[in-house]
């Protein structure tokens, strides 16, 4: 066994990611004795006819059962799972559709969009929180959308009761390109510098932490680009460190996957695995896509602390004390680290969007930037105000 599979080695090395032990992985296939309420297999995915499975969710003992399937195949089998007929009525789709395409209208005419993740910002339309906008724009669309059995068992069955729900709207035109292979939110949002500053155990945690999922908005055929998959790749455990490496993406473009979904259906997956929204080469296929992001409820402090008047605070002691010579770069992080917010999020994507393609910088981030190049407390107050507004839901 490869050494970057011990349990004990502290940090996970890109240098040291063995392909061959992520090629051994994905070569697994999807047995049916495994799935034994998939209605069928494709391509080692299986699929869930939830017409058929619906009901069955409302007798406890049968739902612990299916639950308990899906979980197993999101983290020890293909980690992917699609769920058929997931909208019984899609009418509430297209309902839904309309406030959507409303709202990019409006969002193109102001000032938003200017971001994305893994893709070019402008390349494709997006809508940021499309969860809380679709329940302020329709109320009750947004109340028949999200009561939905079958999303709430997929989310449960991974994290849980008590979720958190949020949503992405991404619409792919005609000619958008694909994106590149990576894995999700939490440490794929991160640079490889700062993932490779998190022990391995934290890598393995945090595919724990949120579940992927996307639903349908209309039928996409191949040509469309739905999402590309690598099954099985989400159990090697230092893909976070993996991801990046040519070798890897390479092999990711070899051996991918995709499934062409029907409007209603919806497909979940563990954030860990390798995956990349597909190309969309058909000439009039505008693919629509609301883009689940879940989390577990255990993902909070246990305390609210105002970080932004605390910052405010210990800024002009910690500009003395550098010029003073009474802190040392490893005790001025420190106490940024006990002081600062050191995470992008949760944030509002509209006023805060990722830098470079991955996550907003954080106060963390900021305060250590202004203390290093020595800016005037105005301007740096004036910074908290933005940074403070901008993640202002």
């Amino acid at each position: 066994m490869n050494h970057v599979f011990d349990t004990t080695a502290a940090y996970y090395d890109p240098d040291a990611c063995d392909i061959a032990d992520f090629t051994a992985l994905i070569d697994q296939t999807t047995h049916g004795v495994d799935v034994p309420f998939a209605s069928a297999i494709e391509k080692s995915i299986p699929v869930y006819d939830m017409a058929a499975l619906r009901p069955a969710l409302e007798d406890q003992g049968t739902r612990k059962r299916i639950l308990a399937e899906w979980a197993r195949v999101l983290r020890e089998g293909a980690g992917v799972i699609a769920l058929k007929k997931t909208f019984a009525d899609t009418s509430v789709l297209d309902q839904a559709t309309r406030v959507y395409e409303q709202i990019i209208a409006n969002e193109k005419a102001g000032a938003h969009g200017a971001g994305d993740h893994f893709a070019a910002a402008g390349a494709n339309d997006r809508v940021w929180n499309s969860l809380q906008k679709l329940c302020e724009a329709a109320p009750d669309v947004f109340l028949r959308y999200f009561a939905n059995t079958v999303i709430d068992a997929a989310c449960e069955a991974w994290l849980g009761p008590n979720y958190q729900m949020t949503a992405q709207v991404n619409l792919v035109h005609p000619g958008g390109a694909a994106q590149q292979a990576h894995r999700d939110y939490h440490l794929g949002f991160q640079t490889a510098e700062i993932c490779a500053s998190y022990p391995a155990h934290v890598h393995e945690i945090s595919p724990v932490l949120t579940l992927q999922g996307a639903v349908a908005h209309c039928d996409m055929p191949l040509e469309s680009g739905p999402t590309k998959l690598l099954p099985f790749s989400q159990a090697y455990r230092p893909g976070y460190a993996a991801w990046r490496r040519p070798d890897f993406r390479a092999l990711f473009e070899e051996r991918y996957i995709q499934l062409p979904l029907a409007k209603g259906d919806t497909l979940f997956f563990n954030p860990a695995l390798f995956h990349a929204a597909g190309a969309n080469t058909s000439k009039d296929i505008h693919r629509f896509a609301n883009l689940l992001q879940v989390s577990s409820a255990f993902g909070r402090a246990m305390e609210t602390i105002d970080r932004d008047k605390m910052c405010r605070l210990v800024f002009p002691f910690a500009a003395q004390a550098i010029a003073d010579g009474k802190l040392s770069p490893s005790e001025l992080k420190a106490a940024i680290s006990a002081t600062a917010e050191g995470y992008s999020f949760p944030t509002n994507l509209d006023r805060d969007p990722p830098a470079n393609g991955i996550a907003p910088e954080t106060q963390a981030a900021f305060i250590a930037r202004a203390l290093s190049t020595g800016i005037s407390p105005e301007d740096f107050s004036k910074r908290l105000d933005d940074m403070k507004i901008a993640r202002l839901s």
